[in-house]
């Protein structure tokens, strides 16, 4: 589908800090005409989630949400939007399918309960049968030409398969095969990283580029640390003891070292704020492995590259040093050259022997 907006120019908008304010409101005139010419419809279904994800896209201001809904992203069926209800509802997601079969796109919000075949999720009726949340995402998924797992909990589990996760909630990539997926974590997911997404795909007829979680690279491609607000204090070594104090956050929970996103500079509530500009410490959500650690407490261990880990207190021992030349690679030399982490203590007590 030709579009006045290049692949490269498009990819270096939704990377930078141009469109922080409203990633949406600038795409909406190339993606008004994407969707007159027969762009893709979008299906919206929500299962094992807190609609933080659907809330977070409705609070899109510029433009307002009716427009983002109505003539940016072609949506067919939203449950929590949508005017209709019941049979009526229900009925516009098999139609949606039916008339495009592999040329729609299927958004999954939520982690998919599987226990008790999937009836601790029911989302309507089909007929006069339950309609479970399972059932729709492995049916409707199965035609889409692309699946868009928006939020941690449709991405990796998230909350809601944390152990001892009673209904066996799954991620999507559990539930579907042979479909593409794209993972848009976030707890919530931004609405920025949400239409952007849906906007390539209607643009390009194409999938964005994808990291090894399946996570659009253009939105996930840094780490909160790279950009943090309050990276001057790491700089220069100044750590917060207390909530409310000023410096780094790191010795109150932050994960903004393996945190990846780009939610420092893209910013909440039309520009904003964000976690850490608000005072609170990254916990990083948009990770495979939230909320699988102390939320605001320091955690043992940090990964910091490949199969390399540095725990809070080895970290703090070189902080002053790491900041020169950015936490991960310093981190990841002092551990394998033995300059911090295990090694240096087994040196050491060699060297008291």
């Amino acid at each position: 589908m030709p579009t006045k907006l290049s692949r490269r120019n498009f990819v270096k908008l939704c990377a930078g800090g141009a469109a922080a304010v409203s990633l949406s409101g600038y795409l909406a005139p190339f993606m008004k005409e994407a969707v007159a010419a027969g762009a893709p419809p979008v299906i919206w279904i929500q299962g094992g989630s807190c609609s933080g994800c659907s809330v977070s896209l409705l609070n899109s201001v510029h433009p307002d949400i009716e427009k983002v809904l109505m003539e940016v992203i072609s949506l067919r069926y939203h449950q929590t939007v949508m005017a209709a209800s019941g049979d009526l509802a229900t009925d516009v997601i098999f139609q949606t399918a039916e008339e495009n079969p592999g040329g729609f796109i299927l958004v999954v919000e939520g982690a998919v309960p599987t226990g008790a075949d999937g009836k601790y999720c029911l989302i309507g009726e089909r007929n006069g049968e339950d309609l479970t949340f399972m059932d729709a995402v492995k049916e409707i998924g199965s035609q889409a030409m692309a699946i868009l797992s928006v939020g941690t909990c449709s991405a990796f589990g998230g909350i809601p398969a944390t152990p001892p996760n009673p209904t066996d909630c799954k991620p999507v990539t559990d539930i579907v095969k042979n479909v593409p997926i794209i993972n848009i974590p976030g707890c919530p997911s931004h609405p920025d990283w949400v239409v952007g997404t849906i906007a390539h795909i209607l643009l390009y007829n194409d999938l964005p580029e994808l990291d090894t979680f399946g996570r659009p690279t253009m939105f996930y491609g840094g780490i909160i640390h790279d950009n943090c607000q309050r990276r001057q204090y790491f700089d220069n070594a100044i750590f917060a003891k207390n909530f409310g104090d000023p410096g780094c956050l790191l010795e109150l929970g932050c994960k903004g070292p393996i945190a990846h996103c780009d939610a420092t500079y893209r910013l909440w509530n039309n520009g904003v704020n964000t976690c850490i500009k608000a005072g609170g410490p990254c916990i990083a959500c948009t990770e495979p492995e939230f909320p699988g650690w102390p939320i605001y407490e320091r955690i043992p261990e940090m990964p910091i590259a490949p199969g390399i880990t540095a725990t809070v207190d080895q970290i703090g021992g070189v902080l002053g040093a790491a900041a020169v030349v950015g936490i991960g690679g310093h981190l990841a030399g002092n551990i394998l050259t033995g300059r911090i982490g295990p090694k240096k203590k087994q040196d050491e007590k060699e060297g008291d022997d």
